[in-house]
């Protein structure tokens, strides 16, 4: 390449997070109605698949692809996609109105919320078992 040319910067970004599930209809359940994701868009693929997108109210851009567990090691997989530890951060401007409407909808915490020097945060569990930080960072 010569000199003269100019390089495109790089412009990135992660379009979406694979989360498997044990059934698409229950979990857009879950996220839509106990956490008030949006559902973006539920696509029929034939054979029982589906391209299922949600996202968390006014996001960044970032999606969950829904994706069902279709054998053995992908159903083992649901609810411990990362070994015990948690998977998602789900970032709030409010903590308190989410922590309490969450808890109003029967969330399951593991936890009580924790002032740590970088925000506010609590650890929540979906309907499978996967672990999720609730967390609104400190401004500076």
């Amino acid at each position: 390449m010569s000199n003269n040319v100019m390089q495109t910067a790089i412009t990135q970004k992660i379009g979406s997070i694979a989360l498997v599930v044990e059934d698409y209809d229950a979990a857009i359940a879950f996220y839509t109605q106990k956490l008030r994701f949006e559902l973006v868009e539920d696509t029929d693929l034939g054979d029982g698949k589906r391209w299922v997108l949600i996202t968390p109210p006014r996001s960044n851009g970032t999606h969950l692809l829904l994706a069902k567990a279709s054998n053995a090691e992908q159903k083992l997989a649901v609810g411990n996609q990362t070994g015990g530890r948690v998977f998602l951060f789900l970032h709030t401007n409010d903590f308190w109105r989410d922590y309490e409407f969450m808890q109003s909808q029967g969330i399951s915490f593991t936890e009580e919320p924790r002032i740590e020097p970088y925000g506010t945060v609590v650890v929540f569990e979906d309907l499978y078992g996967t672990k999720w930080d609730l967390l609104q960072l400190n401004h500076s």
